[in-house]
This record gives C-alpha cells, structure tokens and sequence, in this order.
C-alpha cells in the first residue's frame, strides 16, 4: 500500500534557517523531518525527528542519509547531485530533481538554459579563466560572475571599466552585461508532481550596498497589476520548462524600458519569501513542503501589505550573540521577530528577519527604517 504524506520522511539536505522554517510547518501536518548538516550546532538540531552531522558535498555522507528517507529535498543547492541521482534510481523521491540542482549550481548552465528556452535574460559571455575576461573590455559594464560557489554575494564582481578586470575570477565563469534597471523584483512560484502551479505576488527587493544581501524587502512590489502579472508568468514559465517539482524564487529586473529580466534562480525557499510567514495565505515553507510531499498547493494571496527587514551581524563584532532593541520593537502592533537558532554572530552574517504588516503600504518604509535601527546583533 502507498504511504500518504504523514507516513513519508522527508530528509532535507541543509539544516540552516530555512530548514528551520520548514520544520516549523512542517510540525503542523505530523511529518518526520531528517536532517543533514555539516555543522554540529546548525539550527535545525534540536528541531529535527533526526539530525545528522555530515558534510552536504560528499558522496557517502548524503546516499547514506537519503537511504532512510522516502522524500529528499534541499535548502540549499551545493550538495552533492551524483548521490541524488543514484537515490532517484533506487526509488526516492528527490525533489527539485538532480538535474534541475546540477544545472542551477552553475551560473553558466543557468544562463545557457534562459537563452536555449526563450526566457529573457541580461546577455553576457561564458569564459574559461582571467585571461578570457581581460580580453572583454569593450563589453563593459559587466559583472563578472563565478560558475559555481558563489553565494549570497560571493563569487561576484563589479566591473564598471578597464581598470576594473583586474578584479576578475581565474576560474570559468561569466560577464553579464550591467543592467541599468529600475527595480530588482522576486516572484516565488511553485509546481507540484501533478503540475499543479502557483505563484506569490511580486516583492521588491532592496539590497545592502556593500554586500549584495537583501536588507528590506516589500510586498507588494510598487509595480502597475500589469507589470505583477507578467512577472508571476515569466516565473510560472520558467518553472514549467524546468518541468521542476519543489518551490522556486525567481529573481528579475525590471529595466527602466519596462522589460523584465530573469536575473538567477533558486530551487529552494528564500530570504524574498520570509514575509509570506505572516503575510500570505500559505506561506512559502508550507507551500515548498506541499509541493515536494504530493499534496494541493495552498493559495498564496497576500493577506496584508508587508515589509521584511534582515537581521544582520553588526560589523565589528564576533562571539555570543545579543540581540538590541528587541524588546522596544516587539512592543508594537504588526512586528514579527524571526531568530535563527545561531549562537555565533559574524558582521553581515543572517541571524534573523523581522516582518512588518500594515494596512497603509506607504507606512512599512518609515517602519522598517526604524525597526532596522532599533534591532541589532552584536556580541
């Protein structure tokens, strides 16, 4: 007899804050959650049905952890594939597929694929090592890109002129062609195995000028129902030639000529999603759970306007972390206080997020502004 959803286990590759958050509603639907981390004290430990420390990269480490699990997925994308493709094989579920994880883990691949399917993307040019970059002068402003590894900012590069190409990676990677765009947008969408598929409202994105993470974010976007609707297509497009079962964000901009542009994608929950905790019918760690465990995805419209601000570690400090402010800020009315579970706090590392709801979309930017300066992580 098939098992329903309730009798699977679900192993999730990665135990960090978003493993946490879908533990979080994962806990509301009985489901038993294993999860595989190579950090001893990640967030998920104490969460977890099960917990395994382990190393996301190696062959052993993940075949050996997905052999006890029914249902596989991840919340981050460097893991090892070739393990997940042997799994698929032996008959678990792994979700989004191998090949999907294979070809997002590299820049290069991604990009390929948005000019092979049609799906409007930022040109640019693949090359091999620095000396292949140096030679690309004349397609400046450009942002030099590495294929792989790189990660909440890391991996890329800023080159507005010649002078700059000194900077660039010796390793294969990409130069995309600096887009002047008006907005940076982030639609979350998702599909089941039925193909069943649903897509969040368009968010805003506000990013940290130093160090390319996401500070604020606004929900809904500050776009015409025109402009949200073609974004939610182009996500729901792109996610459908992925034929991809599992949750993705898809990052665009919006150009100042009115086009969008997919910029990357994750296969994954993500930091522009946080605010569907509070903010959305569904949120979008319950939605990723329902789509990788075979049940109806939920309706993802926006119950209230929304902002979220991320708690980072403030520069200069190292060690225990204290949190500032808090107190003062959960004291008013539509302020929700999301830590992570990380005992150590480093500058700019995510420690946590905050939402914001209010009736009035105009008021959650004076709102955030302060709760960003009320709250702070130091040591």
């Amino acid at each position: 007899m098939q098992k329903n959803y309730q009798q699977k286990t679900l192993g999730i590759l990665g135990g960090g804050q978003l493993g946490r958050m879908l533990i979080q509603s994962a806990i509301n639907y009985n489901l038993e959650v294993h999860i595989l981390d190579p950090d001893p004290n990640a967030p998920c430990k104490f969460l977890s049905n099960k917990f395994v420390n382990g190393d996301l990269k190696d062959y052993d480490a993940v075949y050996s952890f997905g052999k006890d699990c029914d249902v596989i997925s991840i919340e981050i994308e460097h893991v090892n594939t070739e393990a997940l493709f042997r799994l698929e094989k032996e008959g678990v579920k792994v979700f989004p597929q191998p090949h999907i994880i294979a070809l997002i883990q590299d820049k290069r691949s991604q990009k390929q694929f948005y000019l092979d399917q049609g799906i409007p993307t930022a040109p640019f040019i693949l090359t091999e090592n620095k000396a292949e970059v140096l030679k690309q002068a004349a397609f400046l402003p450009a942002v030099n890109k590495l294929g792989k590894e790189g990660y909440d900012g890391r991996g890329v590069q800023l080159m507005r002129n010649a002078g700059d190409l000194e900077k660039a990676f010796d390793a294969p990677g990409l130069l995309e062609k600096l887009i002047d765009f008006d907005k940076e947008l982030a639609v979350i969408v998702s599909r089941n195995e039925t193909g069943e598929v649903k897509s969040f409202p368009s968010v805003e994105c506000a990013f940290h000028p130093e160090h390319n993470l996401v500070e604020f974010l606004f929900s809904p976007a500050n776009i015409s129902d025109t402009v949200d609707a073609k974004a939610r297509a182009l996500a729901e497009e792109v996610i459908q030639k992925l034929d991809m079962v599992g949750l993705l964000a898809v990052e665009l901009f919006l150009t100042k000529s009115g086009e969008l542009l997919v910029n990357e994608i994750a296969p994954r929950p993500h930091n522009s999603g946080h605010h569907t905790i509070e903010a959305n019918f569904t949120s979008q760690f319950e939605q990723h759970l329902r789509a990788v465990m075979g049940m109806p995805l939920g309706e993802t419209g926006l119950r209230c306007p929304a902002a979220m601000v991320n708690l980072l570690g403030e520069d200069g400090f190292t060690g225990d972390a204290i949190v500032e402010g808090m107190d003062e800020a959960i004291k008013e009315q539509g302020v929700y206080l999301h830590l992570y579970g990380k005992k150590i706090t480093k500058p700019f590392r995510k420690m946590g997020h905050v939402t914001l709801l209010a009736e009035d979309a105009g008021l959650l930017k004076e709102k955030a502004d302060r709760i960003k300066e009320l709250i702070k992580i130091k040591a």
